[in-house]
């Protein structure tokens, strides 16, 4: 039985790769490109759901290492496009020389290694520090919030190296490539697919081996766990810092998509959208959590159009519903019919 859940929410992955991969030579490029940040969100999830599905560590902060991913390439392409000035931004708040700090990124692959190498830095420290104080629980998610609050404070007050409130924006070109060339497009579509279904083999193998079990027993019972010897601190230490790689990948690869970053994306707003991307599709699943962020996002682009002030509650409605009828998300939709049945004859034993 177990076997046959797996290998259908596989195929459930497969197919939603499949429908990815031809989905460009059916629509406009308007909607290749609202796809590919999708896609980007759909690997956010993947990395949230590692933590929070498989670990039972909730994050109300993973915003922060999407942040630092879009921060570190949005630093490479602003030099990149300013070529060899400085960025407008500077220029408007009086500064005359690059910032030390801004010089090493003006290499791409130092800006690469950067995305990867910030948040898992900053990550293993925040993890350290509250995973040995075994802090944990709603602690640690209040913890991560104010980190997301403090780092987008400082971001925006940092308007001269930073761009401020505004962020970055105003890319050109990546490694002497127009990024307004639909080729450019279609290829940043396909490498952001990739990277989603890379990163989405690397977390199932994980998930389904002796890890994943012990992640898993971190969730239902850490203090068993931890009488048996397991240092379960370096575990989460791992799995945070692994899920902030995978976030920072894709705030670099929503840059490059979507031209833009900005404190906003850093915010506790933003890293709530996150969790709800995941409950939505269902936690612990992997496939349910990239379906979740797909989703979502895109009956937030159907919903926004039509009512641009309403928006919000429609999502908060479709959240409530799903917590109500499908608590494991839409990946349970197969259960729709038990839970009706169940609820026709409850009814029926009451009258």
């Amino acid at each position: 039985m177990i076997g046959k859940v797996i290998s259908n929410k596989i195929l459930y992955a497969l197919l939603l790769f499949f429908v990815l991969a031809a989905l460009p030579f059916f629509v406009s490029m308007f909607q290749v490109s609202l796809f590919a940040k999708f896609m980007c969100f759909a690997i956010v999830a993947i990395g949230l759901d590692l933590i929070w599905g498989y670990t039972g560590i909730l994050s109300l902060g993973h915003g922060v290492f999407f942040g630092l991913g879009g921060y570190c390439i949005a630093m490479y392409l602003k030099m990149d496009s300013a070529n060899g000035g400085l960025p407008d931004f500077m220029t408007w708040s009086g500064v005359t020389h690059l910032p030390l700090f801004w010089k090493p990124f003006g290499n791409p692959i130092f800006a690469i290694l950067m995305v990867m190498i910030l948040p898992a830095a900053l990550a293993l420290v925040i993890g350290s520090l509250t995973f040995i104080n075994r802090i944990r629980g709603v602690y640690f998610t209040i913890l991560s919030q104010a980190l997301a609050l403090i780092i987008s404070t400082l971001l925006i007050g940092s308007q001269k190296y930073t761009g401020g409130s505004n962020g970055m924006t105003g890319f050109t070109k990546l490694l002497n490539f127009s990024l307004s060339n639909p080729w450019v497009q279609i290829s940043m579509y396909y490498i952001t697919l990739v990277t989603l279904i890379v990163i989405f083999f690397i977390c199932w193998i994980l998930v389904h081996g002796r890890i994943g079990k012990t992640l898993i027993a971190i969730r239902d019972g850490e203090n068993r766990l931890r009488f048996l010897g397991y240092n379960t601190s370096v575990f989460k230490a791992f799995v945070y810092a692994l899920s902030a790689v995978i976030t920072g990948i894709a705030g670099a690869l929503y840059v490059i998509q979507v031209g833009i970053i900005s404190p906003t994306e850093v915010g506790i707003m933003s890293s709530i959208e996150m969790i709800i991307w995941v409950a939505i599709g269902g936690k612990g699943t992997l496939i349910g959590a990239m379906f979740g962020a797909i989703f979502v996002n895109g009956f937030k682009s159907v919903i926004s159009n039509q009512f641009p002030d309403l928006w919000s509650y429609f999502i908060g409605v479709l959240f409530i519903i799903v917590i109500l009828w499908l608590p494991k998300g839409f990946i349970s939709f197969h259960e729709i019919p038990i839970r009706i049945m169940k609820f026709v004859n409850r009814n029926k034993e009451e009258i």
